[in-house]
């Protein structure tokens, strides 16, 4: 069965969607309590409450927004933003995506472990 965010993905016109769905293979592996929605018209990760958010317009890089990203406990350099509450986190490439991977993976953990102790 297909869910909404594989039919938005099939639907999904940009060259950055490798890039989109490499991200998104690696958020949905970090932790077992992450899922996805759509909200605000583009994929987002969820765990009691949102996580983050892809900008689907970008066509240089693959852009995923962590909603309170300032929030997050823990160092994590590739987070972008000086926002007081929103982070960015940037992937031009899907070698980039396996860069990143293990800091993307330990963003997610320590959102749902954050998000159980609240």
């Amino acid at each position: 069965m297909v869910n909404e965010v594989d039919a938005w993905m099939a639907k999904y016109e940009n060259p950055m969607k490798p890039v989109v769905e490499a991200v998104r293979q690696v958020v949905l592996k970090a932790d077992k309590r992450i899922a996805e929605t759509i909200k605000w018209q583009s994929p987002t990760f969820v765990y009691k409450g949102n996580l983050a958010s892809f900008n689907p317009r970008a066509k240089a890089h693959a852009s995923l927004m962590f909603h309170t990203g300032a929030k997050i406990a823990g160092d994590f350099p590739s987070l972008e933003g000086g926002e007081a509450v929103a982070r960015y986190m940037r992937f031009t490439s899907v070698a980039e995506v396996k860069t990143k991977a293990g800091e993307l993976k330990r963003i997610v953990k320590a959102w749902c472990d954050q998000r159980d102790a609240a």
